[in-house]
């Protein structure tokens, strides 16, 4: 517990101690083993707990044990003495570890379950002793939460009592959090006193403020602080707020049937030319956060290229949970025997079955129009393939800056017709209050007065532009900029975080309007018999960015250059569907897991990610970001067949990235990870590869 320190046993004690440990041990993986759940078995696994109750197979045991022997049991006396018991272990193996996991699951897992009627006085006395000694212990602060709900007691009344622990002492964390769980419910359930959100936080701000000017150099507070300024600028609903193809946008597409791809250009003779593999083009749906249940059902797409219930949605995410800021679904031209132009329609918010993470449905009808002409050209003549030649990031064909196409569909991509309540303006008065009060701050040395103040200044900015984006700029970025890099000097332990935060900051300014993003725009040439077409580039190189945001913005761009960056995660670029040629070269990169996002890139055939880090230390924590060999169940035997046991076991990491893309150009030399024998795997996962490392493949 905090402030209290741990005696070091005597080497007497602890030798008798582990000796007692390793026979109760045994004696249970026996009983275990055996589904022994005699008296006598069921008490050694207590004695067993009462020594380290962090054995999860023990407190297994017990569960298995008490359903065993309630089978028969029908005595209402009898049933509530053998929960009795199992409170008991428990209560006996928090005294020994007061935040031992196992033992506060078990007793949420005995009560749940509802064996015999929950003594909730007792319960409550429990917490209330155990808070007192420790009122900051988190696992407490949890089980209170549930036997409050078991009992269900208004959360109204839970709130009060964590205004009385925060009033004790205003550095309770647990009590903060608990504070902000509680707030959320009452918030989002509208109850009553809680319908007004503006009304609820700004006595929240006046309360928080009382405990960040009390104790200043308390992070209690200040975390509640961030959670209150999360919920004073983040949307209440869903939105989609970018999509590609662009609202409005007219397309010709070009097919040649023996090639099996497609290009794609607008009808508008300055936009660029874009290759999509497998007679497929993406409709891509981006929301202002991470949603759930994009499908055929709430999704609908009008189209002569497939039927509405042939489409299938997927989430942009490695992550796999099934809900995604970005999701796309691919209209087949294949099968399309049409001439002349056809509109697509997509349309969303008629169901409301497409839902936030905080369980916000989806519910502003939205309409998106584009038109696709079909143009049965023999496709080489619209302008060749990616990857057949020696693609160079710096060639002379890689124009920057832009001298002739322009970029006048970036202003498509948002999407302007979402019906969004109107905003009172209390969120932009509050932030600009909140701003002049940490700027009056005389600690101007606090790391948390300047972490406080960039968010606020960088939310500011955020919703003055989505409030007025022809009036307003970033007038903040400068001053956020120089705050991060103070952080980064005031506190280096956390310099990572900080590095992140103004990484994201830069990218907004770079991608934040036409103006901007012209500066690091270009153009690929590529000059045919018949015709030159362009292929759209951005250039982010040089940034000093360690993370990717503000992908919505990019969702058009073919050819990317992150080079020369500190990039460790390049986490968001699954949402970039249109992707041919990325270039990752001399970044922070250290394992093939972290090039996981790139799996989701079917356009993608050229990839550099030279003189990173791949493979540079042995014990790589990065790596289980990427599934296991195991958990590749479809294809695993496949992969192993394919594959020697011994060049499978050393490199599955990069068979499991790389099997799944279409490269034909790959630099991987100045890794520590590339070797001839990489280089040979590659080859065989790579079947299209045509150059790697700038050499032919033979």
């Amino acid at each position: 517990m905090h402030g209290r320190p741990r005696n070091a046993p005597r080497s007497e004690e602890s030798a008798a101690k582990a000796d007692k440990l390793r026979d109760l041990q045994a004696q249970l993986l026996h009983n275990h083993h055996n589904r022994i759940y005699t008296n006598e078995a069921v008490a050694a696994s207590a004695k067993l707990l009462e020594i380290n109750p962090e054995i999860n197979t023990a407190w297994n045991y017990r569960k298995l044990a008490l359903q065993s022997n309630l089978k028969e049991v029908t005595d209402a006396e009898v049933i509530k003495a053998l929960v009795d018991e199992e409170l008991r272990v428990v209560e006996s193996a928090l005294r020994q570890n007061p935040k031992s996991y196992g033992a506060w699951y078990h007793r949420k897992w005995v009560l749940g379950h509802k064996f015999s009627p929950v003594n909730f006085d007792h319960e409550f006395w429990l917490l209330s002793r155990l808070l007192k000694l420790d009122p900051r212990n988190f696992h407490g602060w949890s089980y209170r939460r549930f036997v409050a709900a078991l009992k269900h007691v208004p959360e109204v009344e839970e709130l009060k009592y964590t205004m009385d622990m925060i009033d004790s002492n205003f550095s309770n964390y647990s009590a903060w959090h608990n504070r902000s769980l509680l707030l959320s419910n009452l918030l989002k359930q509208k109850a009553q006193g809680f319908v007004s959100k503006e009304k609820i936080l700004t006595d929240e701000y006046d309360l928080v403020h009382q405990a960040l000017f009390t104790e200043a150099s308390d992070q209690s507070g200040w975390f509640y602080y961030l959670w209150l300024l999360n919920q004073t600028v983040s949307p209440d609903q869903p939105l989609v707020i970018s999509s590609w193809p662009a609202h409005g946008s007219s397309w010709v597409l070009s097919t040649n049937r023996s090639k099996n791809g497609v290009k794609l250009f607008s009808s508008t003779s300055s936009n660029p030319c874009y290759c999509l593999p497998m007679e497929t083009v993406p409709i891509i749906l981006f929301f202002n956060q991470p949603v759930s249940g994009v499908n055929s059902s709430t999704v609908t797409v009008n189209s002569v290229f497939a039927s509405n219930e042939d489409l299938n949605w997927r989430p942009l995410s490695s992550a796999n949970s099934g809900s995604a800021h970005c999701w796309v679904t691919y209209l087949k031209i294949s099968d399309a025997r049409i001439s002349g132009t056809s509109s697509v329609d997509v349309s969303l918010g008629h169901s409301q079955d497409i839902k936030s993470a905080n369980g916000s449905p989806y519910t502003f009808p939205l309409l998106l129009k584009f038109t696709i002409e079909l143009n049965f050209a023999d496709v080489e003549q619209s302008g060749g393939n990616f990857g057949e030649e020696l693609f160079v990031f710096n060639s002379d064909k890689v124009c920057f800056p832009l001298e002739s196409p322009s970029i006048s569909y970036f202003d498509q991509l948002k999407i302007s017709e979402n019906p969004a309540p109107l905003a009172s303006g209390w969120d932009v008065e509050t932030l600009s209050n909140e701003i002049r009060l940490f700027k009056e701050s005389p600690d101007e040395t606090c790391k948390f007065v300047k972490i406080t103040l960039a968010r606020l200044l960088v939310a500011y900015d955020a919703l003055m532009s989505d409030r007025s984006p022809s009036s307003h700029k970033k007038t903040h970025s400068e001053e956020v900029l120089k705050l991060f890099n103070d952080l980064i000097q005031l506190d280096p332990v956390h310099a990572k975080f900080y590095e992140d935060e103004r990484s994201l900051v830069i990218l907004d300014q770079v991608t934040f309007d036409k103006e901007s993003l012209m500066k690091h725009y270009g153009h690929f040439c590529k000059l045919t018999s018949s015709s030159l077409s362009y292929h759209s580039a951005l250039r982010l190189n040089k940034l000093s960015l360690t993370r990717i945001g503000f992908v919505e913005r990019l969702v058009w761009v073919q050819i990317l250059d992150l080079s020369h960056n500190e990039l460790q995660s390049i986490s968001g670029l699954e949402a970039l569907q249109l992707l041919t040629c990325v270039n990752l070269a001399n970044n922070q990169l250290n394992s093939f897991a972290a090039l996981e996002p790139l799996r989701l890139l079917s356009s993608l055939r050229v990839l550099d990610v030279s003189f990173n880090k791949v493979g540079l230390h042995p014990i790589d924590t990065k790596r289980y970001l990427c599934s296991s060999p195991m958990s590749h169940t479809t294809d695993i035997a496949q992969l192993i067949k394919d594959f020697k046991n011994t060049e499978f076991a050393t490199y599955w990491e990069a068979i499991s990235i790389f099997k799944d893309l279409q490269l034909t150009q790959l630099n991987i030399e100045g890794n520590a990870a590339a070797n001839e024998n990489l280089s040979l795997i590659l080859k065989k996962a790579l079947p299209n590869l045509i150059w790697l490392n700038g050499v032919h493949v033979q």
